[in-house]
């Protein structure tokens, strides 16, 4: 999971809410012509206040957007399946690269271009490793 660092503009901070309030429309009217009719007003809405030049005023308009939309969250918002907190999230588990080591010979016979490009790769990154680091002292790697 990725924190946003740094500040926020205003303007993305604007985007943000209408987004997030869309979103919300989303999941209370599930009929789509109900929703495209509530997007236009909540989209009217943001042209109105578009215009405020009066960061003071903006900076109001923006709190009292975002307090709104906690009053008026849904109990069960909608998530994308993929998404973090949908249904599918995380489902399917990637493998990681070396469990590939662990093959059989004769499973890895049946790719033998792959798995040689696969050693040459590994060659390559054994040598800038070593090129960059070092090579690992004898003591580090547990021979005595």
């Amino acid at each position: 999971m990725s924190l946003p660092t740094g500040i926020t503009s205003h303007a993305r901070q604007v985007c943000s809410l209408y987004k997030r309030s869309l979103r919300n429309l989303e999941a209370w009217y599930d009929r789509r012509h109900i929703y495209r009719y509530r997007a236009v007003i909540l989209r009217k809405r943001f042209d109105d206040n578009k215009t405020v030049s009066d960061m003071r005023t903006a900076s109001e308009l923006l709190a009292a957007g975002e307090k709104e939309l906690f009053e008026t969250q849904h109990f069960q918002p909608k998530k994308f399946a993929n998404s973090p907190g949908g249904c599918a999230y995380a489902r399917e588990v990637i493998p990681p690269d070396w469990v590939l080591d662990y093959w059989h010979p004769l499973e890895k016979a049946a790719y033998p271009e792959y798995f040689a490009r696969r050693e040459k790769r590994k060659e390559e990154f054994v040598t800038w490793w070593e090129k960059t680091y070092g090579k690992p002292d004898a003591k580090d790697l547990g021979h005595h």
